[in-house]
């Protein structure tokens, strides 16, 4: 089976991981999406030269989230609960906690329909732009089902408690504008705009030493759960760490240099 997951790398340290299954509507689960994610993530984990990675869709729909058609497979008498249970926690599960401990910024390129778990994958990035004909929906209610890879987890701290109750409960879908408001993008763009939006973002951080983005980024995820005093901590050992490294001297240097000659 052909890969549906593509790996491009280019000459800045930028990823692009795109996924392609017309078939599904490049869905999560019932083919390998999964473990192919799994294995781009753990090659950009091993290779200190990606400074950024972005994640989008080919075709119309950026995820459909969760094959229908497995669901199918799943209400079969001999899969018991416990299972299913398994089948999650060493599936889709693997999934977020892999995403969301990358050290390098991740960037959702929404191009499309982002539904259910496919929703929560841009949810599981640091950042999101999307073209002006996306749409989001974290749509499990609708079939009578839960969020089951995260978005509980990821969806409040980016739009609030009372917005993501209103998606998770109702499983209504929204558009890019609606999304934009509610502090779900940092940009909506034309269609045929999207990677050059994504690419101009990733290129903007790699201008920055990359150990003091990689530090900066695991502040912000410890922020998210750790007592401040537990941060301060944490930040003061980071910083100690940024003052001794190369990118620190440079910019420093380069900052002085551009001083002087405007004097």
């Amino acid at each position: 089976m052909e890969n549906v997951l593509h790996f491009k790398q280019d000459d800045d340290g930028i990823v692009l991981l795109t996924m392609d299954d017309a078939s599904t509507r490049n869905a999560l689960t019932g083919n390998p999406m999964v473990d192919e994610f799994l294995a781009a993530f753990e090659r950009i984990q091993n290779d200190p030269s990606v400074r950024v990675v972005i994640i989008t869709g080919a075709g119309k729909a950026f995820s459909s989230g969760g094959n229908i058609a497995e669901m199918g497979r799943q209400l079969k008498p001999e899969f018991e609960a416990a299972a299913l249970r398994h089948e999650y926690q060493y599936g889709i599960q693997r999934l977020p906690l892999a995403l969301h401990n990358l050290e390098v910024p991740t960037i959702a390129a929404v191009n499309g329909a982002a539904i259910g778990a496919g929703f929560d994958l841009a949810c599981m990035c640091d950042m999101r732009i999307a073209s002006d004909q996306a749409v989001f929906a974290e749509s499990f209610v609708k079939l009578g089902i839960v969020p089951g890879d995260g978005g509980a987890w990821f969806l409040p701290r980016i739009v609030g408690m009372s917005r993501a109750a209103e998606m998770t409960f109702t499983g209504d879908a929204i558009d890019a504008q609606q999304a934009m408001a509610w502090g779900l993008l940092s940009q909506i763009v034309p269609p045929d705009q999207l990677l050059d939006a994504s690419l101009a973002l990733a290129r903007r951080i790699v201008t920055n030493p990359p150990e003091a983005v990689r530090m900066s980024k695991r502040l912000l995820r410890e922020g998210q759960h750790s007592r401040l005093d537990t941060v301060l901590e944490m930040s003061a050992a980071f910083q100690a760490i940024a003052h001794k490294t190369a990118g620190h001297a440079q910019a420093v240097q380069k900052f002085l240099d551009q001083r002087a000659k405007k004097k």
